[in-house]
C-alpha cells in the first residue's frame, strides 16, 4: 500500500505547486534597436494582458508632470495612465503655452509665466504630441496607457517590466520617429513565468 499512497501524496503536492508556478509573477526585458542594430532610447514599451488590464488603478513610480525648461519639454516623452492629470510647470524665464491637435487629446493652454503651473487631464489612451505656440522648436510627447506594465528604454535601448502574470499579452513599442502607422509596432507575446526577453528592431525616420 505504500507505493500507491506515496504516489497519491506526490500528485496532491504537484497540483498546488503547478498552480503556484502558473500564477508566479513574470518579468520581461525588451531591447529596442534601429535598423543598424544601435540602441533606441526613449522608446515606450507597453505590455497589456489579453482581454485588458483588470487589476485596478494604475500608478507609476514617476510624477505625471512635464516641465518647460531651457525652452524644451522635460521629459521629452512622458508615460501616464489613462485618466491622469498632467502638470506643466514653467521653469523658464519666458512665457510658454501648451497645445495639442492629437486625436487622443485636443486642447490649448494659454501663455503663462515662470514658476506658474497649468494642468490637463488625459482620459483617452494613445499618443499626444505637444507644442508651444511661441516656440516652434518645442516638441513633447505624452503616451497615455491602459496598462501598468509600461516604461521607456534607457541609453542601451533596454526596459525591464515586471509583475505581470504568465500568459498571453500584446506588446506595443512606440517611438516618435518610428516609420510605422502611429509610430507603433505591435506583436502578440506569450509570457512565461520567470524571466523573458525580447529584441525589437524599429525603422526610424
Amino acid at each position: 500500500m505504500k507505493g500507491p499512497l506515496l504516489l497519491s501524496m506526490a500528485f496532491a503536492l504537484a497540483v498546488p505547486l503547478a498552480a503556484v508556478w502558473a500564477a508566479a509573477p513574470a518579468a520581461v526585458q525588451v531591447q529596442v534597436v534601429d535598423e543598424r542594430g544601435l540602441p533606441v532610447r526613449d522608446a515606450v514599451v507597453e505590455l497589456a494582458p489579453n482581454g485588458g488590464w483588470r487589476g485596478g488603478a494604475i500608478r507609476f513610480a514617476w510624477k505625471p508632470a512635464m516641465a518647460q525648461k531651457s525652452v524644451a519639454f522635460v521629459p521629452g516623452t512622458l508615460i501616464v495612465a489613462r485618466g491622469s492629470s498632467v502638470a506643466f510647470p514653467n521653469l523658464d524665464s519666458v512665457r510658454h503655452s501648451v497645445y495639442s491637435f492629437s486625436k487622443a487629446a485636443r486642447f490649448e493652454i494659454d501663455l503663462y509665466g515662470r514658476d506658474q503651473t497649468r494642468s490637463q487631464a488625459f482620459p483617452i489612451a494613445g499618443t499626444v504630441a505637444l507644442g508651444c505656440n511661441i516656440h516652434d522648436q518645442m516638441r513633447g510627447y505624452i503616451r497615455v496607457v491602459d496598462t501598468p506594465f509600461a516604461g521607456k528604454t534607457d541609453q542601451n535601448g533596454i526596459v525591464r517590466l515586471s509583475g505581470m502574470a504568465a500568459g498571453g499579452h500584446q506588446l506595443t513599442v512606440w517611438h516618435a520617429r518610428a516609420r510605422t502607422p502611429g509610430g507603433e509596432l505591435k506583436r502578440a507575446l506569450t509570457v512565461s513565468a520567470g524571466s523573458n526577453s525580447q529584441k525589437i528592431a524599429l525603422k526610424l525616420r
